[in-house]
């Protein structure tokens, strides 16, 4: 018999390695599970690492850079015009995603996980057959299914490895600096990346198929952003889509349908950021029993449990905020669960951060959703042109709010946009996730001068008595 034939009993199955799956076989191993990782590709990290938020931060780590070199001649300091070296940017960012796969691979092994490569379909709720794999198929008692999810394509267009109309994947390649580039999607990851090449040059036009940006985002958060984006981009149109495009050797034609009608366009490269579908077509969920809502997600409890009691999921393929460091909890409740200890997702706030020009985050609960909710709410800003820290980086267009329940001051969620605004949301998460008041917050000896004393002084806003501003 040779190795192919051979079959693999294991406790516990994780199907996929990115962040939710890695962090799920993690997990279950430090319990003490026996755990079987099996990845369809050879490095782990899943998108995330390989081709989504590690390659996507680091470039939009040069552009912030890029934009500061252009800033920095106004406040005093001439650095030059800045002169892009694509191989080398290339050869930064695939090392930087080396160097984190590799160190999983390093901890798998000193976890004892057995990590196989492969394909998998399931063959039943507790079999799973592989191929390209050296394994023929795994025995489980429990299995995490965490394959993620895949760039929606509009329909008639065509992504091909090479092609002129790519998904984030491609954008993230670098393989040239188009003249120009069409964004289609107006979401984190359009933004994202169109700002990484207006950064190189590009005369970037983006397309949004809703009346507004970012349609998880509070809109006076956006309007820092939009402000920026507007110099940034060359063209940015809402309630827009794309109808076709003819791919040509050397530019797309595309037709774009508006509110005002429809028109042609040439662009050298197309990027569709337009959303994300569960990952599923290939496991065969049927199989193994596995229910699909309409739109392909798989529905999980709070256990991350599907109707099968010995398959959970994880991640972008059941729904909701698509973020890797969702998907991660998740894993690590999944785990839990099967060794057997009380866990559950209950997560009140999930931060949202996008790491353009300025930043954009939030976490807990927005200004507009506590108005779907008919919930009692006051709302207390603070802007950024009264903090010494924020002027001292170039940044008075900033704004941090403070979503707090009327009558007991307990804080709901925060809002930020601005450089830096990353930095400010996790204390908001501990706020929310504990039941702090504002008061706590204004109590809260925050360092001077800092991003994070705007997040004290919303608070001191709320009871009418901040230091930087004059009382409400």
């Amino acid at each position: 018999m040779v190795m192919g034939d051979l079959p693999v009993e294991t406790e516990v199955l994780v199907l996929g390695a990115g962040p939710g799956g890695y962090a799920a076989a993690f997990r279950a191993a430090d319990l003490g599970l026996d755990v079987t990782l099996v990845s369809d590709e050879q490095r782990l990290g899943g998108v995330c690492l390989l081709r989504g938020c590690i390659p996507s931060k680091a470039l939009l780590h040069l552009a912030e850079l890029s934009f500061s070199a252009g800033e920095a001649a106004e406040l005093g300091l001439t650095l030059g015009s800045p002169e892009w070296d694509l191989e080398r940017v290339r050869g930064w960012k695939d090392d930087v995603v080396g160097r984190l796969s590799d160190g999983l691979a390093k901890l798998c092994e000193r976890r004892g996980i057995q990590l196989i490569q492969g394909r998998g379909r399931f063959a039943g709720p507790n079999r799973l057959l592989l191929s390209d794999s050296e394994y023929s198929s795994i025995q489980f008692r429990h299995a995490i299914v965490a394959t993620g999810s895949l760039p929606v394509v509009p329909p008639g267009l065509d992504v091909r490895p090479g092609g002129r109309v790519m998904t984030s994947t491609g954008a993230l390649e670098l393989a040239d600096t188009p003249e120009r580039l069409l964004v289609v999607g107006g979401g984190y990851v359009g933004l994202e990346l169109g700002s990484v090449y207006a950064a190189l040059g590009s005369r970037v036009t983006l397309v949004e198929m809703a009346d507004r940006l970012l349609g998880g985002a509070d809109t006076d958060l956006l309007e820092p952003l939009r402000a920026r984006l507007d110099e940034l981009f060359e063209d940015i149109r809402a309630q827009t889509r794309i109808e076709g495009a003819d791919e040509g050797d050397d530019a797309v034609r595309v037709t774009l349908q508006g509110p005002d009608g429809s028109d042609e366009q040439t662009f050298e490269r197309v990027l569709l950021a337009a959303g994300r579908r569960p990952n599923t077509d290939e496991l065969a969920l049927d199989e193994a029993g596995i229910e699909t809502d309409e739109d392909g997600f798989i529905p999980v409890d709070a256990e991350r449990r599907t109707n099968v009691p010995s398959i959970f999921a994880i991640g972008d393929l059941t729904g909701g905020m698509q973020l890797a460091h969702k998907a991660m909890h998740e894993g690590k409740v999944a785990a839990e669960v099967i060794a057997g200890r009380p866990a559950a997702f209950d997560a009140r706030a999930v931060p949202a951060v996008i790491y353009t020009d300025p930043q954009v985050v939030w976490c807990g609960l927005t200004e507009a959703g506590a108005k779907a909710r008919d919930r009692a709410v006051d709302i207390a800003r603070f802007p950024w042109h009264a903090s010494g820290r924020a002027l001292t980086m170039g940044a008075s267009k900033g704004l941090t709010k403070l979503v707090l329940e009327r009558d007991t001051g307990r804080v709901l969620g925060l809002g930020a946009v601005g450089r830096g605004a990353e930095a400010l949301v996790s204390e908001a998460v501990l706020a929310v996730e504990m039941g702090a008041l504002a008061e706590d917050l204004a109590l809260m000896i925050h360092p001077h001068p800092s991003l994070a004393e705007t997040i004290g002084e919303a608070a001191e806003r709320f009871f009418g008595m901040p230091t930087h501003l004059a009382p409400d």
